[in-house]
C-alpha cells in the first residue's frame, strides 16, 4: 500500500470515435496554410489538471475516475482518461 497524501491528476477529455469534431476538422484545415502539411486525424479535447488527497495511489485514481466521469465528461458524447502523474511535494 503507498503513502497517504496529496497525488497530481491529469484527466484527458475527448470526443468518442464517430462524434463529429468540428473544431478537430477546422484546425486540420488551416495547417497546410500555415506550411504543415502532412498532418491528419486532428481531434480537440480537454485537459484537466488536479489534486486529490487519497490513503494512496490507487484510491486516488478512482476517486479521480469518479470526478471525471460525473462531472468532468459528458459520457454520451466523450471518453476520458485518468492518469495519477505522481505524489505531490
Amino acid at each position: 500500500m503507498g503513502t497517504p497524501g496529496t497525488y497530481s491528476v491529469l484527466v484527458e477529455v475527448r470526443l468518442r470515435p464517430g462524434i463529429a469534431d468540428p473544431q478537430g476538422a477546422t484546425i486540420e484545415r488551416a495547417l497546410p496554410a500555415l506550411g504543415l502539411d502532412g498532418v491528419v486525424g486532428v481531434r480537440a479535447g480537454k485537459a484537466f489538471r488536479f489534486e486529490i488527497d487519497a490513503d494512496d495511489e490507487a484510491t486516488a485514481l478512482e476517486r479521480s475516475t469518479v470526478v471525471a466521469d460525473r462531472v468532468l465528461a459528458n459520457p454520451v458524447i466523450e471518453e476520458s482518461t485518468v492518469t495519477v502523474t505522481g505524489p505531490v511535494g
